[in-house]
């Protein structure tokens, strides 16, 4: 009869920056029983604050309450925020969009795949015609239409199915919607934003037709967190292309479309596995 596997988790920190963290910490998952697989850190030089992420394989049996219990008087000591949450389980994310489908499709795909730790229990759209795709992919469609005057009851709505369908992740993957002030500090922390690179140097529609005739050499995407400065939260991912003279304007969109949605699923993927903690502005990323 076969022994009953390690259960794995990871344990990720923020805390002030002082002598002695990681002994005191390492120190207690030891007598605990469990073993290192993993284990990343930094010091900020410029807010003092130290990061870390590790992954453990505990005792079989062992529960979150367990190992939080286990490293309460370290996190404590240290003044720690700390996280502890059982490795590979998939974060429930809801994506809005609006008609943009490449990537919506790209997270759904993967998603099915098995190939991105989320569980997507919903798709909601400001448009209808995303529902077809939402559909095929098995996952329920939402279409709650937002005017300026419908805005505020929208928005409502959108946070009520965030409590009914216990969201852990909110992605706006092409959401052609600027949320209010008071929906982004709901969602801090938890809500990721994707947009082409350009900005603030090409707002508004056809951003890369805009770039082509300025004869720009590189195209990308970023991928943050959304905060109530629009497209200004703490960055996540980013990715750079090259491009020509060469390339035609419809090159531009197609080459920044897969951009945009490579960039966003990296940047879900951080998020679900719990790699991103906050330095003020910025973010720490343990890849």
């Amino acid at each position: 009869m076969s022994e009953p596997l390690p259960a794995t988790f990871s344990v990720s920190l923020t805390c002030p920056d002082r002598p002695g963290i990681v002994h005191a910490l390492t120190g207690a998952l030891v007598r605990l029983g469990c073993n290192v697989t993993e284990s990343q850190q930094f010091s900020s030089p410029d807010s003092g604050t130290f990061f870390m992420r590790i992954t453990v394989d505990a005792p079989a049996g062992t529960t979150e309450e367990r190992l939080r219990e286990g490293i309460a008087d370290v996190s404590a000591e240290f003044s720690m925020d700390a996280a502890v949450l059982p490795a590979g389980r998939k974060m429930r994310t809801l994506i809005l969009a609006s008609k943009d489908e490449h990537c919506i499709n790209r997270l759904l795909f993967a998603q099915k795949a098995g190939s991105l730790p989320i569980e997507v229990p919903a798709v909601v759209s400001n448009h209808a015609q995303l529902g077809e795709l939402a559909s095929f992919y098995g996952v329920d469609f939402h279409h709650i239409p937002v005017t300026p005057e419908t805005k505020p009851e929208a928005e409502a709505q959108l946070l009520r199915l965030v409590d009914e369908l216990d969201v852990e992740l909110v992605v706006l993957a092409r959401y052609m919607q600027i949320l209010s002030p008071e929906l982004a500090q709901a969602l801090a922390g938890r809500a990721i934003n994707i947009h082409h690179s350009f900005l603030p140097s090409f707002k508004g529609a056809r951003p890369y037709h805009q770039a082509h005739a300025r004869g720009v050499k590189i195209i990308g995407a970023t991928a943050h967190y959304v905060t109530d400065d629009l497209d200004e939260g703490p960055i996540i991912e980013q990715e750079t292309i090259p491009v020509s003279h060469h390339h035609t304007a419809a090159q531009f969109v197609e080459m920044g479309r897969e951009a945009e949605g490579r960039t966003l699923a990296a940047a879900v993927r951080l998020h679900a596995e719990h790699r991103i903690l906050l330095d003020g502005r910025r973010t720490v990323v343990f890849r």
